[in-house]
């Protein structure tokens, strides 16, 4: 399979899928511009063979046309990161786009618009009456898988060589992240740097693991992260279970949580999770304390307690110092770390310790010779604001896609390229 190093663009007009979905204010300015410059490696590793660009992305989530969600937005962005005046097509298809791309010549740059104002890229019927019949249902679904095809083609058709360098949306089986790749060759279809890199860090943590291995999992719900649990179990040496879903696992053994998220649909869950740790020798390490509030603010009066007696009224917002330690040891003695989702509610400077303490002994490891991997936005922003980023082995920017590789499931975008 060719990787970028070894491909010599020269000459060669490049389709890259990127994600540039980036937030923006309400001026449509750029508030995070992370995922633009993950890029940029490989953007400009073909403008320097000799290559030209064909740059494709999606924004946002729309249900046709509109404005809010126009690429033109970025554009500017674009053009100053890669050193080039990026040009802009007002349509990802259609004559006048397909004449843009024909004239590229090489060392230029095409930004198209937005892939998703079109249903065809994600292959999803728009426009559906809420009153259809199974039928109309059935037929406004064939028909948009008809037309996907085309407007597959058309894309593919700009461009010598396909470049998917989009871990965010690899997970999707989507008309530029998947099925463009068909209408390339083995030797012209390839991963960017970041989609690489993102797939070699992955497989490090799960394929090539060294012991101890320690997960983090965070977040708000077991419900949202069961299927990723159940494969970690088969993993790891350790796995941390904190965040919201702690007060889950309290309830369930008959704990008083106060005013704590929890799912009561869970609870059996919960008891068949730790179950299923002892019966794998995996050591399940939860929070034995909490910093409470008895507010959902980062004004809140505050006080510890077990989680076990957390009284009314109040609610688990964060770990406490009895947990921090048991997590940090936990982690500092550990080889390989993955780490997704956050311990407490770390938007609340009030309640961020706990997420702070947990990336620092992710550091610690790390400066030892650990191999880390932090994923999920929230622990990324996690890294962000404690200016740790660059402090870990890799920072993943993908959400979806990382959980599901975690998971164990093949992505589309990943499959499309290298077959398996």
């Amino acid at each position: 399979m060719q990787t970028m190093d070894s491909f010599n663009f020269a000459g060669k007009k490049a389709f890259v899928r990127v994600d540039f979905n980036v937030p923006l204010d309400e001026n449509f300015n750029i508030t995070d511009d992370t995922r633009i410059r993950a890029a940029i490696p490989t953007l400009k590793k073909i403008l320097k063979d000799g290559g030209s660009l064909i740059i494709g992305s999606h924004l946002g989530r729309p249900k046709g046309v509109t404005d809010k969600y126009s690429l033109k937005h970025i554009l500017p962005r674009v053009s100053e990161l890669l050193e080039v005046d990026v040009q802009f097509a007002d349509d990802c298809i259609g004559v006048e786009t397909e004449a843009k791309a024909a004239v590229l010549r090489p060392g230029e740059a095409l930004l198209l618009e937005n892939l998703r104002f079109y249903a065809e890229e994600e292959g999803k019927p728009r426009g559906v009456a809420e009153d259809a019949t199974a039928e109309e249902i059935a037929a406004a679904k064939k028909a948009v898988k008809e037309s996907q095809k085309e407007f597959t083609k058309k894309l593919a058709s700009y461009a010598d060589v396909y470049v998917n360098d989009a871990f965010g949306t690899a997970h999707r089986a989507h008309a530029s992240t998947a099925l463009i790749a068909d209408y390339f060759d083995a030797d012209h279809k390839l991963f960017g740097y970041l989609l690489q890199n993102e797939i070699t860090a992955v497989e490090k943590v799960m394929k090539e693991t060294e012991r101890p291995f320690t997960a983090i999992m965070g977040g708000s719900k077991v419900s949202s992260k069961i299927e990723i649990i159940q494969n970690l179990l088969d993993k790891v040496d350790n796995l941390i279970l904190a965040g919201g879903m702690t007060y889950t696992f309290s309830k369930a053994f008959g704990g008083n949580i106060g005013t704590s998220i929890v799912e009561d649909d869970k609870l059996d869950l919960a008891k068949e999770l730790v179950e299923m740790a002892k019966t794998k020798g995996v050591n399940l390490v939860l929070a034995t304390d909490a910093k409470i509030g008895d507010a959902f603010s980062n004004d809140a009066n505050t006080n510890f307690a077990p989680v076990k007696d957390i009284p009314e009224g109040w609610e688990g917002l964060d770990i406490g110092p009895e947990s921090e330690k048991t997590f940090t040891e936990v982690i500092k003695n550990s080889k390989t770390i993955l780490w997704n989702g956050p311990v407490g509610v770390f938007e609340f400077d009030n309640f961020a310790n706990g997420s702070r303490a947990v990336s620092e002994a992710i550091v610690a490891a790390t400066e030892k010779g650990a191999f880390s991997l932090v994923g999920g936005g929230d622990s990324v922003a996690c890294v962000n604001k404690f200016g740790h980023a660059d402090k870990v082995s890799y920072v993943s920017t993908g959400g979806g896609a990382l959980l599901e590789m975690i998971e164990g499931k093949v992505l589309p975008g990943v499959k499309a390229i290298r077959g398996y």
